[in-house]
């Protein structure tokens, strides 16, 4: 994973989980990797991926069940578009708008690059 020095690695690693569920790889109720074996498998120290996953537990997208565990709850997906809608309307939208008016881009043109970008959407994200 190629960490962004500009965010808390923790909260990558949340996206992380997020995206996880998002994509279907960590289903709701499925039993997911332990802080150490994230850790691990993300290269962080396991207390950082520990740190990911008490935010998620605060935010009841992943629950520790003492001595399994820890699952992905019931309605986490839910919860996580929730709050991914929330930070990209809050956040990533209004970047995006001061961009276009800087770059003088016009909504029709952001429409047609909207268009070729969803014949393929995860051609540029993966």
């Amino acid at each position: 994973m190629n960490f962004n020095e500009n965010k808390p690695i923790y909260l990558q690693i949340v996206d992380y989980v997020c995206e996880q569920a998002m994509t279907g790889k960590w289903k709701e109720g499925d039993k997911i990797l332990s802080s150490r074996e994230l850790g691990s498998l993300l290269e962080v120290n396991p207390n950082t991926a520990l740190r990911a996953y008490d935010y998620l537990q605060n935010v009841d997208i992943v629950e520790n069940r003492r001595g399994l565990g820890s699952f992905m709850c019931s309605g986490a997906l839910e919860k996580i578009i929730h709050l991914r809608k929330e930070r990209f309307f809050n956040e990533e939208l209004p970047l995006l708008f001061k961009s276009m008016k800087l770059l003088d881009i016009q909504l029709d043109e952001l429409e047609n690059a909207y268009q070729k970008f969803s014949i393929n959407p995860l051609k540029n994200i993966e």
